[in-house]
């Protein structure tokens, strides 16, 4: 089904931490063993953590941490997940960030209400952060493979987690964060595949703290002002639930560009050219846009498989939106084909390539594909 995605994780993984000096308290030869060269823990299943975790699972392993799966002895043995960061000075730092942002979110919605993953608690063992969460272990692309292989699931659902996935990002406009990493893979459902909460906060920062960089954001899910350079706000993460709501409804990846360049191609050729007030306003036009607002395209050449650029001075949209989200093989019962209209309407709003003129999340949740069930 996903053919042709691409490695999903950051490809600037920085390297393992520098070797650590031996505590005289510790056994060396267990000391040793603590990590991989890579600075992550080694799982053991069946050693408790902290005098209280007993693992019993693996869940998987990210560029920040590897999470497990334990059973918490001071609570009648519930189940938790925990997350250990990987044992070098950045992973540290960013882990560190994390915990302090999911806190404030957590804090600003204590009665759970606004699907952001909940932090129990956090301690450090082996050197090593390691924060307790709820134990949510399947993500939305794992659903999608095991329920919406090339088609995508029900609409109904795709209404029901698009409502969910809104209401997260309410909570992050209201606390001043971006998450900036939102995709399928960070998002979690619980065990009846009812409820969603948006996970994975390692790239996550205040809007204050925004930097200009054109690698933000997992790239198919990367909105257009970040590729130019042109400030950007809560409109970034907007973008990326447009494009995890298209890839539910429809089984597919909206924008799968191999480069920020052919990115750029695959959201005109949808969307139409940027506007031109947009263009000038990036740091980054001179690398896609020549003086003139000319869209300058990479691509290979097919005789000589050498690097062209082509200059497009106008890009007409050859894609569209409702039909790709409406199942060719047969016809929708009519509250299924409303729904469809509905949701190609809220996409289209939703990426806006003006991120001035993009939906606000409030609109998005008052919008008739959320209000009015199927």
């Amino acid at each position: 089904m996903f053919a042709e995605q691409d490695n999903f994780g950051n490809v600037d993984t920085p390297s393992a931490g520098k070797p650590r000096r031996k505590n005289a308290l510790e056994n060396p030869s267990l000391t040793d063993n603590w990590d991989d060269a890579e600075g992550y823990y080694r799982v053991r299943i069946g050693e408790t953590l902290d005098n209280r975790y007993t693992v019993y699972g693996y869940t998987g392993q990210g560029v920040f941490s590897n999470v497990i799966r334990a059973r918490d002895q001071s609570r009648s043995n519930t189940d938790v997940a925990v997350k250990i960061i990987r044992n070098n000075e950045i992973m540290h730092k960013t882990g560190l960030k994390e915990l302090e942002v999911i806190k404030r979110l957590n804090d600003a919605d204590p009665d759970d209400k606004f699907h952001c993953l909940r932090l129990f608690r956090h301690f450090f063992h082996k050197r090593h952060l390691c924060m307790v969460m709820e134990p949510l272990s399947m993500n939305l692309r794992e659903v999608l493979k095991k329920y919406g292989k090339n088609s995508g699931i029900h609409i109904k659902a795709v209404r029901s987690y698009t409502q969910q996935m809104l209401l997260a990002l309410k909570l992050l406009k209201k606390t001043g964060i971006l998450h900036a990493d939102i995709k399928p893979d960070n998002i979690l459902v619980n065990d009846s595949k009812l409820m969603l909460k948006l996970c994975d906060f390692g790239a996550a920062s205040h809007i204050t703290e925004n930097e200009i960089t054109p690698y933000l954001v997992s790239r198919f899910y990367r909105a257009p002002e970040i590729i130019l350079g042109v400030p950007y706000d809560f409109g970034i993460d907007m973008w990326s639930t447009a494009c995890t709501v298209y890839e539910l409804s429809t089984g597919k990846i909206m924008f799968s560009g191999k480069s920020n360049n052919e990115m750029l191609k695959y959201v005109m050729d949808l969307k139409g050219k940027l506007p031109n007030k947009i263009i000038k306003k990036g740091l980054f036009k001179d690398q896609h846009f020549d003086s003139n607002c000319n869209f300058l395209y990479h691509e290979l050449d097919r005789v000589t498989e050498r690097e062209k650029v082509v200059i497009m001075s106008s890009i007409k949209p050859t894609r569209d939106l409702h039909s790709e989200l409406s199942p060719s093989h047969h016809r929708l019962p009519a509250p299924e084909a409303k729904k469809i209209s509905q949701l190609n309407n809220l996409l289209e709003r939703m990426l806006m390539l003006d991120p001035t003129k993009r939906a606000s999340v409030n609109h998005c949740l008052g919008h008739p594909f959320i209000q009015e069930k199927i």
